[in-house]
């Protein structure tokens, strides 16, 4: 079997293997393809003569897909699978498969990790020291930016499934409340300190706000104006789910005039982020590189978890299936 994987890099800078791959077939793997409109004939030529290929953010159209004969299956090296046109996948047998799990800890862990800098500013107090300003200074400490403890506050979860969840008991950890909204509330999840609420409910008594819904036409623009009017003054905001589930100008105006006291993005609605993006320059906003997903044990089980998905489709058993 021919396997060709198209923008390898991310998933693998060269920390771990593409061991499990080569063990089942003829493997080339590309650290980058040009993923515009123009690159398509640059995917077509890489992925010819593929019967397996797999992709991270490299699309995978109709059209492309028109000029893949031998192709049966399609790696999504993640849990979002919109780059491929499932339905021509579909049409043309191609079993399209992605990796739902891998990240949960990690994710859950990047959201507290924005949260407690949004609280306590941790690099830029440590940047303060090392310019000389704590070795020059007349008290024996000092704080840039106003401190807060969260124990006693309350976390709004806007999705509540596993990395929700792995957010929620973190937070539940460091003495918070917690109100989660999910359109498929699990109620046996519920105590003193979780609580599920109507969106509404959770807007207004939220003083943090985490994002771990998944894009859809619902959630879309979630964080928008009118959403935002309903929320505390000073709210903190998180999002390490997906960019366009806030409408960023309306973000960075509410930024700017202290509506929300702050903002921890990991990502925004085009990636890499245009140097036009509001939020670059709006006030108290921490942009991070889309890296909850980073960490070498998460990347590691993405990888184990992708070599699975082709080996059990090769035995005829297929699992991770997304286009059914």
């Amino acid at each position: 079997m021919k396997i060709v994987v198209l923008d390898g890099y991310t998933l693998n800078p060269g920390d771990i293997t593409w061991k499990g791959l080569e063990k089942l077939g003829e493997l080339t793997v590309y650290e980058r393809t040009t993923y515009d409109r123009s690159g398509e004939r640059l995917i077509i030529e890489r992925a010819k003569d593929a019967e397996a290929v797999f992709t991270n953010k490299t699309p995978l159209s109709r059209e492309v897909l028109d000029q893949l004969p031998r192709l049966k299956f399609i790696g999504v090296l993640a849990t979002g699978y919109n780059v491929v046109d499932i339905e021509a996948a579909k049409e043309k047998g191609i079993v399209v498969t992605n990796v739902p799990t891998y990240g949960t800890d990690s994710v859950g862990q990047m959201a507290i990790a924005l949260l407690l800098e949004m609280c306590h500013h941790v690099g830029a107090h440590s940047d303060s020291v090392k310019r000389g300003e704590w070795a020059n200074n007349a008290d024996w400490c000092y704080w840039n930016y106003p401190l807060i403890e969260l124990s006693g506050k309350t976390m709004g979860i806007i999705g509540y499934g596993r990395i929700g969840q792995s957010t929620g008991r973190i937070a539940q950890a460091l003495g918070m409340k917690v109100l989660a909204f999910d359109s498929h509330p699990n109620k046996g999840l519920e105590s003193e300190t979780m609580k599920y609420v109507d969106l509404d409910a959770l807007f207004t008594h939220s003083d943090v706000i985490s994002l771990h819904c998944p894009l859809l036409g619902s959630s879309k623009g979630i964080i928008n104006k009118k959403t935002i009017a309903k929320m505390k003054d000073g709210v903190m905001i998180i999002n390490n789910s997906r960019g366009p589930l806030v409408v960023e100008e309306d973000l960075a105006e509410a930024l700017n005039r202290g509506k929300v006291g702050g903002a921890a993005l990991d990502v925004v609605s085009c990636e890499p982020i245009k140097a036009d993006n509001p939020l670059l320059t709006a006030k108290n906003c921490l942009i991070t590189p889309h890296i909850s997903w980073a960490p070498v044990e998460s990347r590691q089980r993405l990888m184990d978890i992708a070599v699975d998905n082709l080996e059990k489709f090769l035995e005829g058993n297929p699992v991770n299936v997304v286009n059914q």
